[in-house]
């Protein structure tokens, strides 16, 4: 049984669809949450297990607290593209201490002295032989952690591969965000694993099998392009720790991007042949955040230390939690131009819910709940995707082409992830957890302390700085959609230097480009969901490619 916290109007449905029973005797929770509020128990245990397929219950809930709300995680939490709603509504009502204020690095001035610690032989113990069932490779890789915070006991736990020809290419770093299902509504904001989605489902060298055993190649990985550096960040996502209970309660955007920095001075004193490499920070969904705030805190030290501490060249987002505001208006306006509502429940809640003069909140629900059952069988991630109907393991592993994506790759990551043999290869999970190892996890989000409403004046410091900055977006996600995306770009106000046009991979229309006057690159890789590489994993590499080259993707001009 599992109890969820849900809105106490949308009981009656909930039970007509979900095997839900109410329970009378808990209505409310003292004053933590509101009176409208009631708590469900979930009879069936298969959803506790859910990723994708869990995607049919959360829509059921009102889209308008996913960009509403912003985060508050639960154990149900294990999807990366399920974290954008509950969090925004946090950060909007009064009573709740989210700092939404304009982004600034946390610290003064890092003393090098103090938060540089020994690496001496690190390198060698991070080494990774070969890890479970995986196939041969030539290239090397690596696995371990970094303490960022020696008195607190916190480390972030990294999967670094190298190219074939290492050391001709220079060095990316991923940053996932998240965005995961929570007391059954929609939420986005930080928590999920860049191992668990960016190593492998997405960029990374190795996917998963269906026997959650083996592995197979990625002909796509990213590491044909650079060295990839995967992190797991903050403390408390994937296998990253702290040994001070107190930092899951007190993280956020801030402390986020110092420790980020922390592990960055530290992990290039591990690998010194990486120290005057041209660096490159990219990542997804709440990473949005992520990854310019890095840049920030990157441009920021670097400054004050007079000296280029990290060799930042540029930063890359996809489908990516830009602007509060702008990410609201958009994901309706996404679902109406592609046929998922009508124009009548999409004009409703557009008069209903997003306007202070005509707000009306029984209206808004009534046709969010329209809103909801159309979209209720559909894989939001990517629109057009099947969703994953059978996740069990199977004995041998599915054949499947390079270019297909399995819907239940959850499933297989989890499985191969919580194996013990896998952990030791990777030199993960030190602390011996006793639960298993998730892609989501909840504690952070209950308690975020700090989230900038908009990351849009970073972007601009970082063009100003001359460092190159490109957006991405998958067409076919309804999660953080196109729409939002360009909503948010024309917020920056930023002249038009090469307009809209498509670009092509092996003769094919991959996306659309258009470049900005200050350095701003926007493309749309077309066909792909919310992860971008695990959706068009050929299209994703070649859009990195071109950014790490600095050149636009060829097309028509």
């Amino acid at each position: 049984m599992i109890w969820l916290q849900i809105p106490k109007w949308y009981d009656n449905q909930i039970q007509k669809s979900h095997n839900c029973i109410s329970n009378p005797k808990i209505t409310q929770l003292h004053d933590k949450y509101p009176s409208n509020y009631i708590f469900l128990k979930i009879k069936n245990k298969k959803i506790k297990k859910s990723t994708r397929t869990m995607g049919k219950l959360t829509f059921f809930i009102p889209l308008f607290t996913l960009f509403l709300s912003h985060f508050v995680a639960s154990s149900l939490a294990k999807r990366q593209g399920d974290v954008l709603g509950k969090f925004y509504k946090a950060k909007q009502k009064k009573d709740l201490a989210i700092d939404k204020s304009y982004f600034k690095a946390a610290l003064e001035n890092v003393e090098l002295d103090k938060v540089i610690l020994p690496q001496e032989g690190l390198k060698e113990k991070d080494w990774i032989e070969k890890l479970p069932g995986q196939p041969t490779v030539k290239f090397q890789q690596y696995g371990g952690y970094v303490t960022v915070n020696e008195s607190a006991g916190r480390a972030l736990y990294y999967y670094f591969s190298e190219a074939e020809n290492s050391k001709s290419l220079p060095l990316l770093l991923w940053l996932n965000g998240g965005i995961f299902k929570i007391l059954l509504i929609l939420s986005a904001g930080p928590g999920c694993s860049s191992i668990a989605y960016g190593a492998m489902e997405e960029l990374g060298p190795f996917r998963v099998n269906s026997d959650g055993k083996t592995l197979h190649r990625n002909h796509y990985a990213w590491n044909l392009a650079a060295n990839v550096l995967f992190l797991e960040s903050p403390a408390g996502v994937g296998f990253s720790y702290s040994n001070t209970s107190s930092d899951l309660k007190t993280s956020g955007d801030r402390r986020t991007a110092n420790d980020n920095v922390v592990f960055l001075l530290n992990w290039l004193e591990r690998f010194p042949e990486y120290k005057n490499r041209d660096f490159y920070i990219s990542g997804e969904s709440y990473a949005g955040h992520y990854v310019p705030q890095l840049a920030h805190a990157i441009l920021h030290h670097n400054n004050l230390a007079n000296k280029t501490l990290i060799n930042l060249k540029g930063i890359i987002i996809g489908n990516a939690v830009i602007n509060e505001w702008t990410d609201f208006l958009g994901n309706y306006e996404y679902f109406a131009s592609h046929a998922l509502i009508s124009d009548e429940t999409y004009l409703d809640i557009h008069k209903y819910c997003y306007s202070d003069n005509t707000y009306n909140k029984p209206k808004c629900y009534s046709a969010l709940e329209v809103a909801d059952n159309n979209t209720y069988n559909l894989d939001i991630y990517n629109i057009y995707f099947p969703l994953c109907h059978n996740g069990n393991l199977t004995k041998y592993p599915k054949i499947s082409s390079p270019l297909e994506f399995d819907p239940c790759s959850d499933k297989y990551v989890h499985a191969y992830m919580n194996r013990r043999d896998v952990q030791n290869a990777l030199h993960a999970n030190v602390t011996n957890i006793q639960y298993d190892w998730e892609a989501c996890r909840d504690p952070l989000s209950n308690n975020w302390t700090d989230s900038a409403a908009t990351v849009i004046p970073l972007l601009k410091e970082s063009l100003a700085k001359g460092v190159r900055v490109w957006i991405f977006s998958g067409d076919t996600d309804g999660r953080v959609p196109v729409t939002s995306t360009k909503r948010s770009i024309q917020a920056m106000n930023l002249t038009v230097d090469k307009p809209w046009r498509s670009w092509l991979y092996e003769g094919e229309v991959g996306g659309y480009v258009e470049t900005y006057e200050g350095g701003l690159t926007f493309a749309t890789v077309r066909g792909a969901g919310h992860e971008v590489p695990s959706y068009q994993p050929a299209r994703a590499l070649s859009l990195i490619s071109h950014f790490l080259f600095g050149t636009l993707p060829p097309g028509d001009f």
